[in-house]
Formats: structure tokens, C-alpha cells, sequence
């Protein structure tokens, strides 16, 4: 303002001579100098003051009518500014994804639109080309390709209705090899010694089988498969007597131990914890021993796969913490168990 006011005591030829000179200065710059910045004051004071001009002076100046229009056009744009989006479908919701790989996970046989109506029912509104997308995006095929007849699958379907049999070996100290026949039963991890002899010909074991049934009682009938390895004894008669009481015989692939892991998971448990923690002296005494840690492992020892219960309870018990803690020694202190005192 200040200098406007100083141009008024000014006459035209100084005013002339300096626009003269403000020109040329212009048009030197022009050639040197890129692209010029202007401060939003500046442009408020050019746009004023262009509209002073002639017309034929406007095209001339920094500021043109293109210019004019294009500081308008941000101006528009940054007063009616919304909040940004991204592209395309918002993002799944992450418990929407995480329950449909849940179920795609457990229930391997359900295709696309099985899922969906399962979420329907759940409350969550999806679509089957969502559904797909989660499951690819997880590496989850479509249900055919998903459901391929896994035999951990028909192992954990099965587990109530299923025995798991296998032998062992222990040498005793005279270096004779006796061989132990156990059964567990899946569902409930209980385990049965069932004979130990060191020749288990067809007659012998036919009688341990036998006395498996007597064991079972009421659970024989349900009792529906048992799996065990190709061993040469596991005679016919041996499967005959369980065949009579309606249990199939499945045997697992040549080589395949892990097929059949109940039973080899048990006979490293039984190793670590007996069998290699003393001599054995003969059948006998090999017989002793292994009743007393199987009744030890199905009535206390807790189990990982039933929330640290023994396979003998069912349910959880809620222990009183009044009593004094008490110990019991297993096979001679080799194990020890401990209880509230009454």
C-alpha cells in the first residue's frame, strides 16, 4: 500500500520509463528462469490487479486468464475434499477370514457355498466369490481337491471306535528277547497289556486276543476297526477271534509307522519311562512291571490330547487345596504319583 501510494506524486514519463524497464527485465527472465512460484499472496495481488489491463496486455504477463482458471479450479478442489478411499471393495472384514479358513480347515469336504450358508447362519452376510477368495488367498483349493481322504482324518472320526496294536521288544539281562502285545484304545488313550512271551506263535496270541474282549466288556461291540502294521505275528486266528466280535483289521502301508503312531507313541513313552529305567530279569517279572506302570498310565499319568486328564477320567476333577500332598512310589520310586491326603 505504501508503495501505491508513492506512485501518485510520480509523473507518467517516470512511470513509463519504468514499466520500460520492468519489461525488459521480465523478458530476461523469461529466458533464464523455469517455472515461477507463486505464494497465495502474490497471486490474490496479481489476480487484482490483472483485471486492470487491457486485453491485449493480459496475454503478456505472468499471470494469464488460463492461469486465473486453474487457481479457481484448486481452490474448488481443495474445499470440497473428501476423505480417501481405496480402490475397489472395502477390505473383508479379519474375523470373517479367519472363520472361513476355520471352517474350510475342519470341514474339508464343504465347498464355497456350504461355507457361506454356515456364515449366514453365524450372522456374517458374505458371498461364494468372497468365500473362494479367502480360500485362495490361504491356499485352500476347492472342496474336491481339499477333501482327499486324509488317514489322520478317518483315524480322528474314528478314535472312539478304534484299537491301536502293536508289539515291543525288551531284552533281559541274560540277553533274551521278550516280545510285549499291546492294545490302545484311541479315543481314550486306555492302554492293555495284553501278554508277554518271548515265542508269540499263532495259539498264544489267539488267547490274547481272546482276552482282550474279556478286558473291554460292554466297549467290545463298539469296537469297530483296529490298526496295526503288517507284522508276520498277527496271525489269522488272531484276527478271526476280534472279526467274531465284529472288528476289522486295517493295516497300515510297508513302512509306514507313523500310521499307526498311538501305538509307537506309546511304546517310546513306556521305554523312556520303564522299560530303560531298570533290568528285567524275566517274563515274569517283565509282566509285573508293565501292569503296574499301565495301571499307573491309564489311572494318573496326565495325557496331553485329554486337557492333561488320565485316560481313566472322564471328566475334570476340582481338587480341594485343603491336605497335605502325599507321595506314592511306582515301581519302586521309579515313578512317582502324588495326592491330597483325605
Amino acid at each position: 500500500m505504501v508503495g501505491w501510494l508513492c506512485l501518485l506524486a510520480r509523473g507518467d514519463d517516470s512511470k513509463d520509463l519504468e514499466i520500460l524497464v520492468l519489461r525488459h527485465e521480465v523478458a530476461v527472465l523469461r529466458r533464464q528462469a523455469g517455472q515461477p512460484r507463486l505464494s497465495w499472496p502474490d497471486r490474490a495481488i496479481l489476480s487484482a490487479l490483472t483485471r486492470g489491463l487491457p486485453k491485449a496486455l493480459r496475454a503478456h504477463r505472468l499471470v494469464t486468464p488460463g492461469t486465473l482458471l486453474r487457481w479457481h479450479r484448486r481452490l474448488v478442489t481443495r474445499k470440497w475434499t473428501y476423505p480417501k478411499r481405496g480402490r475397489g471393495r472395502p477390505p473383508t472384514d479379519p474375523e470373517i477370514v479367519a472363520l472361513t479358513e476355520r471352517l474350510a480347515t475342519e470341514n474339508r469336504s464343504w465347498g464355497y457355498e456350504r461355507i457361506r450358508g454356515e456364515l449366514m447362519r453365524l450372522g456374517y452376510r458374505v458371498s461364494g466369490s468372497t468365500v473362494r477368495r479367502i480360500l485362495k488367498r490361504a491356499g485352500l483349493g476347492p472342496a474336491p481337491r481339499r477333501h482327499d481322504d486324509r488317514w489322520r482324518d478317518f483315524v480322528r472320526i474314528h478314535a472312539a471306535s478304534t484299537l491301536a496294536c502293536d508289539f515291543f521288544a525288551v531284552d533281559t539281562v541274560t540277553l533274551r528277547r521278550l516280545y510285549v502285545l499291546f492294545v490302545v484304545e484311541v479315543g481314550t488313550r486306555i492302554v492293555h497289556v495284553l501278554g508277554v512271551t518271548a515265542n508269540p506263535d499263532g495259539a498264544r496270541v489267539a488267547q490274547q486276543a481272546r482276552n482282550l474282549v474279556i478286558d473291554l466288556g460292554d466297549r467290545a461291540t463298539a469296537m469297530r476297526f483296529r490298526v496295526c502294521d503288517r507284522d508276520a505275528k498277527f496271525t489269522r486266528v488272531f484276527d478271526d477271534v476280534l472279526a467274531d466280535n465284529g472288528t476289522k483289521v486295517i493295516k497300515i502301508p510297508p513302512r509306514a509307522s507313523r500310521a499307526n503312531c498311538y501305538a509307537e507313541r506309546w511304546v517310546r513313552t513306556v521305554r523312556a519311562e520303564c522299560a530303560d529305567q531298570m533290568l528285567i530279569y524275566g517274563e515274569r517279572h517283565l509282566r509285573s512291571v508293565l501292569q503296574e506302570y499301565a495301571d499307573h498310565y491309564n489311572a494318573h499319568r496326565p495325557h496331553q490330547s485329554r486337557q492333561q486328564r488320565p485316560p481313566d477320567q472322564d471328566e475334570q476333577v476340582v481338587v480341594p487345596l485343603e491336605g497335605w500332598i502325599q507321595r506314592r512310589k511306582v515301581l519302586s520310586g521309579a515313578i512317582n504319583e502324588y495326592h491330597r491326603a483325605a
